[in-house]
């Protein structure tokens, strides 16, 4: 399938399928200032958590296609199962394919490449959504890097539905942060590190932190995948040279502006402007 890209310079696009992405992004803007941004968000059709595979990749893939047509040299897929479930594909066929020059990253690798620093027992928890948990890919990626750590994973379907719904900080989501983190623990007590394996997850910190062991440490997303973006950035000068500096963000979402300014302001710390966009079926 032929595509019409833009070319030259352009800025670094942020892809997810919700909201959580908007944690990712404030911490790449905290240490990567200086570049142009565009975030998307599929909200139109999130969560994705429990999609198949399939249309996980369907729907990325028109994401990432609209970023490059919008003049994203470089995208990250600020999603979880996005990452697990369409990344390498798109890399491995789609990119050669219509792009050869472009690059799409990952928030999975990230996480995994830093976790063998943090473990101290070699006991690592997971918690993310059914469809991240389900494709085994943090277990996979650790595995790959750290042979020698072992990771259980538990799924928390209700912990989305309670941050976009604004309730995170309500008494009622207590009783669920407790539940899944019981369970984990429950699991493999030798547990001293949990990787927060959803983008959303972040805004539970409080309650984790109230739940977890202390001698448990919570790994939440955002610091490491804006460290090995620097470091990726460092790493390749030439793609590094097609990111432009302007200081600039810009949102897109799926769904109606009203309700993703709301939602917004639950992940960062301003208001901001927002344009609907369509996606290609």
């Amino acid at each position: 399938m032929k595509e019409n890209l833009a070319h030259g310079p352009g800025p670094i696009g942020i892809f997810d399928s919700g909201y959580g992405g908007l944690t990712i992004l404030h911490s790449i803007r905290a240490l990567l200032p200086e570049y142009d941004y565009v975030y998307l968000g599929d909200n139109a059709r999130a969560p994705y958590g429990s999609r198949s595979f399939d249309v996980v990749y369907q729907f990325t893939r028109q994401a990432v296609m609209r970023l490059f047509r919008m003049g994203c040299q470089l995208v990250i897929l600020a999603c979880n199962t996005a990452s697990a479930k369409a990344l390498r594909t798109i890399q491995m066929n789609d990119l050669p394919a219509v792009a050869p020059a472009r690059r799409v990253l990952g928030v999975i690798r990230p996480t995994a490449e830093i976790i063998g620093h943090l473990t101290r027992s070699g006991h690592v928890g997971i918690l993310a959504t059914e469809g991240t948990i389900r494709s085994q890919s943090y277990s996979m990626e650790i595995k790959k890097l750290w042979p020698n750590i072992t990771t259980t994973g538990v799924a928390c379907p209700l912990w989305v539905p309670i941050i976009e719904n604004n309730e995170a900080d309500s008494p009622g989501a207590d009783y669920f942060v407790q539940k899944r983190i019981n369970t984990i623990m429950q699991l493999d007590s030798a547990i001293d590190t949990i990787i927060l394996g959803c983008t959303h997850y972040p805004i539970l910190l409080p309650k984790i932190n109230r739940y977890i062991p202390a001698s448990v440490s919570v790994v939440a997303q955002g610091e490491y995948v804006a460290r090995s973006l620097q470091n990726y950035l460092v790493r390749h000068p030439a793609m590094n040279e097609l990111c432009t500096r302007g200081r600039t963000a810009r949102y897109f979402t799926t769904e109606n502006k009203t309700k993703f300014k709301e939602s917004a302001r639950i992940f960062l710390a301003e208001d901001i402007d927002v344009a609907h966009i369509e996606l290609e079926l």
